[in-house]
């Protein structure tokens, strides 16, 4: 099983189709080349470059009219809402272009930012409008669709019409010398020749060639309509800048609930924890106390029991202290605090560090706490007998590894682990990539930004 988390995990290879869908293709007996004409894809396809050509007609009609009334309006003041007004229609015209692709191509966009008017009125509006990018991008989808949209809609259909024509000629070239006085289609024809498709030979050689033309015009609509995919995703969808900030305010979503749940739990291990600890040693000094003058050997017993119960508070704290950043990270770096990691993981551990130069203090504290979580998942759940770490950089990337022997199978869906650290990693623009087949081994990959300390 493989897993990849993260805004960028296509790096790492092509996307894996669903379980289901790989079983529908290996259940065909016909290959794909074949059973292409018949598929419900291809004649949803073809209904797409159909459809486009009147929508795109509309479209640009609509788009050119109002602009150039708007444009030549400008000398007055009612150009600016009619420019305005033709924006906001090609908006509305994008929305059902969407529908569209996502209807017959299966092509899922998002929807562009919204307008965002600095104020309330008309003229808000009007200035949200005329100052969007999206609102200009719809209006270029506008004026290129017709053009594409009127070739890709001839090409289609001759394709397909001619196709399908010559592969069935067999059953209908009888209608020429019934009805049109001639031996069958005519091929070319002059004052002095004529050549007719009318004996057994040439009738199979064209439908032979139908069959070629058949075969091969779902795969040129699929190249045509690659093209439309691009200019939906590109034109009518949310733009590079607005997918980052939204990108942008979920990690820091992600960040502050994690800042919040380690409060939480640094509240919690310091309430049932040190504090309790701290609260029945006070306790037995004061009895201890009031024991001094009375017997002396017991207030000695009690004191000691005491200075083991301060040592204990003590570790609890620096516990605490190395889950929160630990210091040997801060002082010698990812090396030895990720030696010091391995040494108390329950199975053996090989740790390789190949660094020239330390990351920023935030990227090595991430990479320190992703090793020590993965490392815990090692130790309770995968039952390895041995496992590795390597650190290394590749390019502007921090690269971590953690490898195991054991019984494979990690899944994010079957617990929270792996899901929150992606979620932490993908807030600093970083990858989680989970690779963990039944039978291990198990591989967990993390790239985090190489962002070196600053002087």
């Amino acid at each position: 099983m493989t897993t990849e988390y993260g805004r960028y995990a296509e790096h790492y290879g092509p996307a894996r189709e669903p379980a289901g869908q790989r079983g529908r293709e290996r259940g065909h007996l016909l290959p794909a080349g074949l059973r292409a004409p018949f598929e419900g894809r291809s004649w949803r396809e073809f209904a797409y470059v159909l459809t486009s050509l009147p929508i795109s007609v509309v479209l640009f009609t609509y788009a050119v009219t109002m602009v150039a009334l708007g444009a030549g309006l400008l000398v007055t003041f009612l150009g600016v809402p009619v420019l305005a007004a033709a924006l906001a229609g090609c908006r509305g015209f994008g929305t059902l272009e969407r529908a569209r692709a996502r209807g017959l191509l299966g092509l899922e966009v998002a929807e562009p930012e919204p307008l965002r008017p600095r104020g309330r009125g008309m003229f808000a509006w009007m200035g949200a409008v005329l100052k969007s990018g999206t609102s200009w991008r719809h209006l270029l989808y506008a004026v290129l669709q017709l053009p594409w949209s009127t070739f890709s809609f001839v090409v289609a259909v001759n394709f397909w019409v001619y196709g399908w024509a010559l592969l069935t000629y067999p059953l209908w070239f009888w209608v020429f010398p019934m009805y049109g006085g001639q031996g069958g289609l005519q091929l070319y024809g002059d004052a002095q020749h004529s050549v007719y498709l009318d004996n057994p030979f040439e009738i199979a050689v064209t439908a032979a060639v139908g069959l070629l033309f058949t075969l091969a015009t779902p795969w040129i609509v699929r190249a045509l309509t690659t093209v439309d995919r691009l200019m939906v995703h590109g034109l009518l969808g949310p733009s590079k800048l607005a997918s980052r900030v939204v990108e942008l305010e979920s990690g820091r979503g992600v960040v502050v609930d994690t800042a919040a749940a380690d409060l939480r739990r640094i509240e919690r291990d310091l309430h049932d924890g040190a504090q309790a600890r701290l609260v029945n040693l006070a306790m037995d000094l004061g009895l201890a106390k009031e024991k001094l003058r009375e017997d002396p050997q017991e207030a000695a017993r009690m004191v000691d029991e005491a200075h083991g119960e301060v040592k204990t508070a003590l570790q609890e704290l620096r516990d605490l202290a190395r889950g929160i950043h630990p210091a040997v990270l801060t002082d010698r770096g990812l090396d030895a605090a990720l030696s010091s990691v391995a040494s108390r993981c329950t199975v053996p551990v090989r740790v390789e560090v190949d660094l020239a130069e330390r990351p920023a203090p935030a990227i090595e504290g991430i990479a320190y706490f992703t090793v020590s979580e993965l490392l815990q998942n090692v130790s309770k759940h995968s039952g390895a007998r041995g496992a590795s770490v390597e650190v290394w950089r590749a390019g502007d990337r921090l690269m971590v590894q953690v490898v195991d022997d054991g019984a494979g199978g990690a899944d994010a869906a079957k617990g929270s682990g792996l899901a929150g650290l992606a979620g932490r990693l993908d807030a600093v623009d970083g990858i989680l990539v989970v690779d963990s087949p039944a039978g291990g081994p198990t591989r967990v990959t993390a790239e985090l930004p190489w962002r070196g300390t600053v002087g």
